[in-house]
């Protein structure tokens, strides 16, 4: 095997480091951790606190602006409060094209169960044994008894049951059969599993499902319009995550206020709407610093160039998740430009490698832009706003981020930073 430089070494780990989103090992977070959005933390804190206890929270905004950093300190800050916290990815339990209320109601109870059990909550054995015999119970009974065969003795009831949930089709599609007519009964379970947690621990419950917002609208929608009552009946507390175009949708934002709060986590912005077009204006230094501070935890100052860094965050549109895409593709280009047979060779992130890395990720961006958005996308750079910001088109844009939402006292929108490179080559602005 070929000895790896130090200097490949090197970006090898800060290529690693750009993906610790969310963090959540302790050590991780001593490592990388810069303070954001902790005004919108607070929020959601006091938010929990003050609901009743089968209150609902949506928190939303746009993909991979931090909202699954912030819920991890959610999780921690209410574990310090009181509150039994079950944290979990529905892209852990569940195939994301397939998600639907019921599979999240049953990914609900089997991530209630399945903590208090690895926890050694004293749960009475006749009470557990019932509520795990009910994962087993299905619409049709060669399926359950094949259920019964496979948990067995000693088998790991989580393991087996987020496996089918995640992999398997089948079990997929034989639960929502079993559960589309009797969707109270997934409540009523998810409501015993949690009175038999309070009852043993004291505290009340709360659960907190995140990278909702991660999936297609077209999956989204369903879940949210037509089955939000049934998604909101269980008796406890839950935090959801929701994609920022979904509540463009007046009659929906009115059902999910009348149900719950929204809280939105608004994208880091470099300029007010006011001066977003001066070519003499400054950016907000404070947001700058802050995005800048995140990429030095994760990048040694020796890898790369100090204005670079300024570049990458600009660059980002505010967007963690940008931040990182842009941060991950000039390391791996600087991984592709060293030698292994040049010892003195010198790789950093320079003006060269940016320009590099920023071709590859605009031609993404424009791989899946079809002609006919062009017209819409200049028409949102010119006004700054869309023709139509419900309209299908402009929420795909938003949803994938070719499109962003800014806010000052009115919502406002931009392109996303390489998007509007894409038109300035077309000469479209």
């Amino acid at each position: 095997m070929a000895m790896i430089s130090d200097r490949k070494a090197a970006f090898i780990q800060a290529y690693r480091n750009l993906n610790l989103f969310p963090l959540s090992e302790a050590e991780e977070i001593e490592q990388f951790q810069v303070k954001y959005g902790q005004k919108v933390l607070r929020t959601l804190n006091n938010a929990v606190i003050a609901s009743e206890a089968n209150g609902k929270l949506i928190f939303t905004g746009h993909r991979g602006c931090g909202k699954s950093t912030l819920l991890v300190q959610l999780a921690d800050q209410m574990r310090d409060e009181g509150f039994y916290v079950a944290r979990f990815s529905i892209a852990d339990l569940v195939e994301m094209s397939d998600v639907n209320h019921i599979n999240i109601l049953y990914a609900i109870a089997l991530k209630l169960l399945s903590q208090a059990t690895k926890r050694q909550m004293p749960i009475p054995e006749g009470t557990k044994n019932a509520l795990v015999n009910w994962f087993t119970q299905t619409k049709s009974r060669e399926y359950t008894d094949q259920l019964k065969q496979e948990l067995g003795v000693g088998v790991d009831f989580y393991g087996l049951f987020s496996g089918k949930l995640q992999k398997e089709g089948a079990f997929r599609e034989i639960i929502r059969e079993t559960y589309d007519r009797r969707v109270s009964e997934l409540s009523e379970q998810i409501n015993r599993v949690a009175a038999t947690i309070q009852s043993t621990t004291g505290k009340e419950i709360l659960v907190i499902i995140d990278d909702l917002d991660k999936l297609d609208l077209d999956v989204v929608r369903p879940i949210f319009q037509d089955n939000i009552k049934a998604l909101f009946s269980p008796e406890i507390r839950v935090v959801f995550t929701i994609p920022v175009a979904v509540i463009r949708d007046p009659r929906l934002v009115s059902t999910l206020e009348s149900d719950s709060r929204i809280i939105m986590l608004p994208v880091t912005k470099f300029y007010s709407r006011e001066d977003v077009r001066r070519a003499e204006a400054a950016p907000i230094e404070a947001n700058v610093e802050t995005l800048q501070h995140l990429l030095e935890k994760r990048i040694p100052a020796d890898l790369i160039e100090p204005e670079m860094k300024r570049q990458i965050v600009l660059l980002s549109g505010g967007v963690l998740r940008e931040l990182v895409r842009i941060g991950q593709e000039c390391c791996r280009i600087c991984m592709s430009e060293i030698d292994p047979d040049l010892a003195d060779q010198v790789v950093t992130i320079n003006a060269d490698i940016l320009q590099e890395a920023v071709k590859s990720l605009r031609n993404q961006f424009a791989r899946t832009l079809g002609s006919n958005l062009f017209e819409l996308l200049k028409t949102t750079y010119e006004n700054l706003a869309p023709p139509n910001a419900k309209s299908d088109e402009f929420l795909d844009l938003l949803h994938s981020l070719y499109v962003l939402e800014y806010e000052n006292d009115d919502l406002w929108y931009d392109l996303h930073p390489l998007v509007t490179d894409i038109l300035r080559r077309r000469q479209l602005i």
